[in-house]
């Protein structure tokens, strides 16, 4: 009989969004009249922009057509849209990057969490704590985290607690500390804060000092509103030699059921050999693409490629501002009941804490029960994150307010 892959099993219970849906699954049977609204998981509730669905119109009908027909796509993505990315997401801010170090993708989780299969096991990779669940858990599956403690935490990981007691700005780690790999997420998902220019200057510094890599998840660069803050590592003089950075489409452009985003893996960036030759991770990359993903979906970039049209730009402009008009609304809703909030400025997340001597999970319980409204326990995200949970700017309004309404009158602070 085949042998399993042990690492699989080390894998603590369902994965957080999994067992959050069940909860409220279990809740909704049990009382099948409950209108319950959801502030929990991240999903976005604003249809595709006209100038995206047009572009889905037009591809369709290109797929329609014996002359226009298209197949199999390149594994990098299609020239026109890495063209578009290059030309307003980097160019457009001063950076150059070269259209074969973008690989067009089926959204930023994926290859967050596959981009690990290019490094050896005996790696070891610092995050924040909070942090999102697929950095830690796909390496757990890689075999590099070692045995998870009582306490939450990973033997083999180095941890940055972000709290409100620094700022949510992470430490640099101790000089003794070898670290190999650094991910951080910027706006952050899950506390909805940020990093200045000169906060994540001394990461990049750092990463070159020490010989570290740093993967850079932007998914939600582009509900930055302040001028201080980075839209890319690659603002930041000496990124392109040691950060790999993810983009998602999902959030900026509603396309969580469309699956597109991309990887920017800068020729410059590279890794070690046990014999101590340096290699260059594009070209593993890229081959790793070819033989395990077989590409984006024509209809996905063309869809991708319209949000940097002018009517596109302007169209999903007026989308973030909704959902960051939700954010605005709910920190001022749940200040004024006596909240404690971060985040939802630069970011659709708000990081709420929990009343004295509430937990995660129990609050979490507290507002489904009563309020039926659906949250996200914080210490899902790691053990810094007991005693909060996050909501999601993602709603409609009206849902928003009705949630925020039931709040203020059923959750007592």
């Amino acid at each position: 009989m085949a042998h399993i892959n042990e690492d699989f099993l080390k894998l603590p219970g369902a994965y957080l969004f999994s067992e959050i849906a069940q909860k409220v699954k279990a809740f909704k049977d049990e009382h099948p009249e409950a209108d319950v609204i959801s502030l929990g998981i991240g999903d976005v509730t604003q249809p595709l922009v006209p100038a995206v669905v047009e572009a889905l119109h037009k591809a369709t009908d290109e797929l329609a057509n014996g002359a226009t027909f298209r197949g199999y796509g390149p594994e990098r993505g299609y020239d026109f849209l890495r063209k578009a990315i290059v030309e307003n997401d980097f160019q457009a801010r001063g950076i150059k990057i070269d259209e074969d170090e973008v690989f067009v993708n089926d959204g930023a989780k994926s290859d967050t969490g596959n981009f690990q299969e290019l490094l050896s096991k005996d790696v070891r990779i610092a995050v924040t704590d909070p942090i999102y669940p697929v950095y830690i858990d796909s390496n757990v599956m890689g075999g590099r985290t070692g045995v998870l403690s009582s306490n939450g935490h990973w033997s083999n990981v180095i941890y940055m607690p972000c709290c409100a007691e620094n700022g949510f700005v992470p430490e640099l780690p101790h000089s003794r500390e070898k670290i190999d790999v650094i991910y951080l997420c910027y706006p952050n998902n899950p506390t909805g804060t940020t990093l200045s220019r000169k906060e994540l200057q001394k990461w990049v510094h750092y990463a070159l000092e020490h010989d570290a890599l740093i993967f850079y998840d932007a998914a939600y660069e582009a509900y930055i509103q302040n001028d201080d803050i980075p839209h890319s590592i690659y603002e930041i003089e000496g990124a392109k030699r040691v950060a790999v950075e993810f983009h998602s489409f999902s959030k900026t452009a509603g396309f969580t059921g469309v699956r597109c985003g991309y990887t920017v893996v800068p020729k410059t960036v590279m890794a070690i050999t046990k014999k101590g030759d340096r290699i260059t991770l594009n070209p593993l990359w890229n081959r790793r693409q070819s033989t395990k993903f077989n590409g984006t979906s024509y209809l996905s970039q063309r869809a991708a490629e319209a949000i940097y049209t002018p009517e596109g730009k302007q169209q999903i402009r007026q989308t973030i501002d909704y959902y960051m008009e939700n954010a605005r609304r709910m920190r001022e809703a749940l200040t004024g009941i006596g909240f404690e909030i971060y985040g939802g400025t630069d970011a659709p997340y708000l990081w709420v804490r929990t009343p004295k001597g509430t937990t995660s999970w129990g609050f979490f319980d507290e507002m489904l029960h009563k309020a039926q409204v659906v949250c996200t326990p914080g210490v899902g995200f790691g053990p810094a994150g007991e005693g909060y949970v996050r909501l999601t700017a993602f709603g409609q309004h009206e849902a928003t307010k009705q949630a925020l309404e039931r709040i203020k009158s059923q959750i007592a602070k």
